[in-house]
């Protein structure tokens, strides 16, 4: 009836951290971001470039009606987004992981685009390249690897 001054002792549990998990979430889903958008500004930018042309005319006229023409292209304005969104996650990755980790994760990038260089674009990537993207992407394991 009475407890007679003895206390009962509470099992000891593992406490498990749940921001621990939430920001790794929040890390991987950055990563993504970047990675993700980086490629898509890469692959807008590049497109859109080719069909504008390369600038021969280095006079402020000719660099005007360059921008004049460049700022009325659809794919090259959403490149623009999508290199602003990839800088603002990249930031806030920055604020929660390690530069030694984000900078070789996002680097992911490189792999990406030389996939779809090919496969979209049609360009010509010799073994060199695929052995480059090869090796980034041994790196980012490693880098990644916990």
């Amino acid at each position: 009836m009475g407890t007679g001054g003895t206390t009962q002792a509470v099992p000891f549990r593992t406490f498990r951290n749940p921001f621990r998990s939430a920001g790794a979430s929040v890390k991987e889903l950055l990563v993504a971001i970047v990675v993700l958008s980086t490629v898509c500004a890469d692959l807008l930018q590049s497109a859109e470039m080719k069909r504008v042309g390369e600038l021969h005319d280095f006079r402020p006229s000719g660099i005007q009606t360059l921008l004049q023409t460049m700022a009325t292209r659809k794919y090259l304005i959403l490149a623009v987004v999508f290199m602003a969104l990839s800088f603002f996650a990249f930031l806030k990755l920055l604020g929660i992981a390690e530069l030694s980790y984000a900078v070789p994760v996002s680097a992911l990038t490189i792999v990406i685009d030389t996939v779809l260089a090919r496969a979209l674009l049609k360009e010509r990537v010799d073994w060199r390249r695929w052995t480059g993207a090869a090796l980034v992407t041994a790196g980012v394991y490693l880098v990644s690897a916990q």
